[in-house]
């Protein structure tokens, strides 16, 4: 596999809640090229979604949606039960949310990031990766899918004509199966600057990650997620950037 001279970084945002602050958006968003902004049911709210759509604006960033399930007090990364049309219409809604405020500060959507337990129900079951790939092509066509590489989600956004972009992440282990390791176990997240640069190297050159279990498995990969609601978030976020353009990896 040719290594890649260019990669997207994205980041999660938006996800303080009226006077309650998380994350470091601010500090975070001069280092990544998207953004997927929460849509006000797992975090967010709409004075939230417009500080950071206009803060992505100041720094030509592309915004996303990040739509998830409504559970504010769970952050979105409790499985709810849902029937695959009440994801699609929540699904749906939240895209709308964000686009009505996107185009009203005089932009538009480029893509949408499922958010937490919804992600990783759609990396797996077909049945609601069709419904968050039917929502978002009944939208805007044109809009970009972010997916976990290699998941039920990305192959349901390309046969429904989407435009995909596969996922990897920095800072999460990975099982066997290029699933991310659960977070309720304590490996599921890489500690330090140097053992995410590492991982994200391996995959841009040689197309691999290791696996938990130590095992070398194929993973392709279009964007770079970063996670900023973690201490020490900006300080990793530079790192990731200046490491990548050191290398002379672009962020675009």
């Amino acid at each position: 596999m040719k290594a890649k001279k260019f990669i997207d970084l994205n980041c999660d945002m938006g996800e303080s809640f009226g006077s309650w602050n998380m994350g470091n958006d601010a500090e975070i968003m001069p280092y990544v090229s998207s953004v997927n902004i929460s849509c006000g049911f797992h975090a967010g709210d709409p004075n939230i979604m417009m500080k950071t759509i206009d803060l992505a604006i100041q720094h030509s960033v592309n915004i996303g949606a990040h739509p998830g399930y409504p559970d504010l007090a769970g952050f979105g990364r409790r499985h709810m039960y849902l029937t695959p049309n009440e994801v699609y219409a929540a699904v749906l809604y939240q895209i709308g949310a964000l686009a009505a405020i996107a185009r009203a500060r005089g932009t538009e959507l480029h893509h949408v990031k499922p958010h937490g337990a919804l992600y990783n129900l759609a990396a797996k079951d077909r049945v609601y990766a069709e419904a968050i790939a039917d929502a978002i092509y009944a939208f805007d066509s044109s809009l970009i899918l972010y997916g976990l590489s290699g998941s039920e989600l990305t192959r349901a956004g390309k046969e429904k004509g989407l435009s995909v972009f596969h996922e990897v992440f920095a800072d999460r282990s990975y099982q066997a199966d290029a699933s991310l390791t659960p977070r309720t176990e304590p490996n599921a997240i890489l500690k330090t600057p140097e053992e995410a640069v590492d991982q994200i190297f391996r995959i841009l050159q040689t197309g691999e990650v290791i696996t938990c279990s130590g095992d070398a498995i194929p993973i392709e990969a279009d964007s770079i997620c970063i996670h900023g609601d973690h201490e020490g978030a900006a300080e990793f976020a530079k790192q990731i950037f200046q490491q990548l353009t050191d290398f002379d990896i672009s962020i675009r």
